[in-house]
This record gives structure tokens, C-alpha cells and sequence, in this order.
């Protein structure tokens, strides 16, 4: 999503502010996962953030959107207590799971598991 220079700086902000919500207790929110805001973006009329989180062990991540998603509106107050003299609205907040770590894991693994040979010098060379 095109976000613009206002979008773009409350963005950079609510992930500031929500990394610092998330760092204070993070057992509290995550268990024992380890889990990363890696991003957030917001609409244009700034009501709402989509935070998106990296969660590992990946076996844990449906845990912990669930628990995120039950602790919704405790998250919310926690964000509106921080910036609410900042902002005129508090933005809805929905959890996303960002894969894109696992998804270059992933590609690293295929492209070390290529079979490719090698180029000979005499290969290149032939002109007998």
C-alpha cells in the first residue's frame, strides 16, 4: 500500500510507541515467543493500523495472534494512554503475521538445495 509523508511519519510513531507498549511486559503479551513488530501501516484517514508482528517459534505464532487479539482493547488504552494528547483518534489496531523472514529461509534452503554444476574453462574455450 502507497502510503504518504503523514501516513508514513504516524506509522514510524505508532511502531515507535507500540514496540516500547510491547517491550515493557512481553510475556505478559507474547508468552514465551519472541516477537517482532516489524512493521505498521495506516490508513489514509489514520483510524486504523494494521501492526505487523514476526513470531518465533513459528509453531507459537496462532497463540499469540490469539492472545493479541483477546488483549485487543487492553493494547488499544495502552496505545491511546501514550500518544492520545498527540492524536485526535486512538487508531483501531489489527495484528498481522509477517512472514517474510520464513518465506527467505525458505528460498535460501531451495536455492542451496540446487544441483548446479559447475562451469569448465574448456567448456567455454571450445573452439577445436
Amino acid at each position: 500500500m502507497m502510503q504518504g509523508k503523514r501516513q508514513h511519519k504516524y506509522a514510524r510513531q505508532l511502531q515507535k510507541d507500540m514496540g516500547e507498549i510491547f517491550q515493557k511486559d512481553p510475556r505478559h503479551f507474547f508468552g514465551k515467543s519472541l516477537v517482532t513488530l516489524t512493521g505498521v501501516e495506516v490508513s489514509p484517514d489514520l483510524s486504523f493500523a494494521k501492526l505487523f508482528l514476526s513470531v518465533l517459534p513459528i509453531a507459537d505464532a496462532d497463540d499469540v495472534f490469539f492472545r493479541l487479539n483477546e488483549m485487543k482493547s487492553e493494547i488499544r488504552k495502552l496505545l491511546g494512554n501514550k500518544i492520545g494528547k498527540q492524536v485526535r483518534i486512538v487508531p483501531e489496531i489489527a495484528f498481522f503475521h509477517d512472514d517474510t523472514e520464513e518465506k527467505a529461509s525458505h528460498l535460501d534452503r531451495l536455492i542451496d538445495s540446487l544441483d548446479i554444476p559447475s562451469s569448465d574453462s574448456d567448456d567455454e574455450n571450445d573452439d577445436d
